[in-house]
């Protein structure tokens, strides 16, 4: 160690100088061990500190991960819900629309055109015929007697209703077919008028 007052160089475990006598001031033991020391354990508690906040933000972050990913689970359940329930109130809508259209439709596919009566004969005259209320559909036809221009066969009602058929001069002897519909609110007397003819048949039908 040096001197600090005569700068003479002494032995390190000298007390005083050999020189000049001055007590000699030694560094105090492990000072730079200690110094050393207490960087280290700086370093190492700002490390911990950092650890300490990252660990901390990382949890934090996940809670509010959760909390937004539960928020979203549950307006996407309550949603879902509206929705399903609001497509079933629609399915119901339409099974009830659907249910009275298929009455509906049943009860028109059960309704037909049902035989309420049939005439036929030959030759020239006329029958009174009566027929019920309701929505009713005349078939007739009729094959004519040769080299007669006033042949026909025709089928009246007592409000207008009508049809027919008849043969001119010039026209090909052959069976010639005719049909008309009419709604009757009461029993009405039809007329069946024929004239000339080998043959004639008349059928009256009910929608029923």
């Amino acid at each position: 160690m040096k001197c600090e007052k005569c700068g003479f160089e002494n032995k390190k475990s000298a007390k005083f100088c050999a020189s000049c006598g001055t007590p000699m001031e030694s560094a105090p033991a492990g000072g730079d061990s200690g110094t050393s020391n207490s960087k280290y354990i700086i370093i190492a508690l700002v490390i911990v500190i950092i650890m300490l906040v990252a660990v901390m933000g990382y949890f934090a972050g996940s809670m509010n991960s959760n909390n937004v990913q539960t928020a979203s689970d549950v307006v996407e359940n309550s949603s879902s819900k509206n929705v399903e329930s609001s497509a079933d109130e629609g399915s119901g809508q339409t099974h009830a629309v659907s249910s009275s259209q298929s009455k509906t439709t049943t009860v028109e596919e059960s309704k037909s055109w049902v035989s309420i009566g049939s005439y036929s004969g030959s030759g020239s005259g006329s029958q009174s015929i009566s027929v019920p209320s309701g929505k009713i559909m005349v078939k007739l036809s009729a094959y004519p007697i040769k080299n007669y221009a006033t042949n026909h066969l025709y089928v009246t009602g007592p409000n207008g209703e009508s049809g027919g058929v008849d043969w001119g001069s010039h026209s090909d002897v052959e069976t010639r077919s005719d049909s008309f519909t009419c709604t009757l609110s009461s029993s009405e007397t039809f007329t069946i008028d024929y004239y000339e003819t080998v043959s004639w048949e008349v059928e009256f039908f009910r929608y029923q």
